[in-house]
């Protein structure tokens, strides 16, 4: 995110697993401000994301807040110096993630995704039955092959 992100912006990056932005971004949840609701799910997932209190406190004032507070709330994981830094750094970090098991970051966002909703047991619960599934792949092996042999790992793609 860099620049102005407001309103339906907003509503877009509630919804993206990971977020981050340059120093130079805002934002704004700016619906009140035009006599309208919030629509497409930033009162829905906002609370989740920087707590229920200072969501509200965001939607009904409408006030503008920098890419730092966004930050300090947890509404980004990182900001970055200038536009070119982060479209440098978000790419090395999407570059990482893909190396991986596409298995494993599949499962990885469908546990924490789904833990959500469970009791820490549950997940548990949840969490050993998708692993069991995964032994049936290559991925496991490959993994410890490419660390003994200290190499990069090669996965099979989805």
């Amino acid at each position: 995110i860099h620049g102005a992100c407001i309103g339906g912006g907003v509503d877009l990056i509630t919804a993206c697993d990971i977020r981050y932005c340059s120093k130079d971004a805002f934002f704004s949840i700016k619906e009140v401000d035009l006599a309208i609701v919030a629509d497409l799910g930033t009162l829905q997932r906002l609370p989740s994301i920087v707590g229920h209190a200072k969501a509200m406190e965001l939607a009904l004032t409408a006030r503008r807040f920098s890419g730092c507070e966004a930050k300090d709330l947890g509404l980004v994981s990182q900001v970055f110096g200038s536009k070119l830094e982060l479209d440098e750094g978000v790419t090395m970090i999407a570059e990482g993630i893909a190396a991986k098991s596409p298995l494993a970051v599949t499962g990885t966002k469908a546990v924490l995704l789904r833990s959500r909703e469970m009791s820490v047991e549950q997940g548990l619960d949840y969490v050993a039955t998708w692993n069991s599934g995964m032994l049936i792949s290559d991925d496991l092996n490959e993994a410890v092959s490419a660390q003994m042999m200290k190499r990069q790992p090669r996965f099979s793609k989805l």
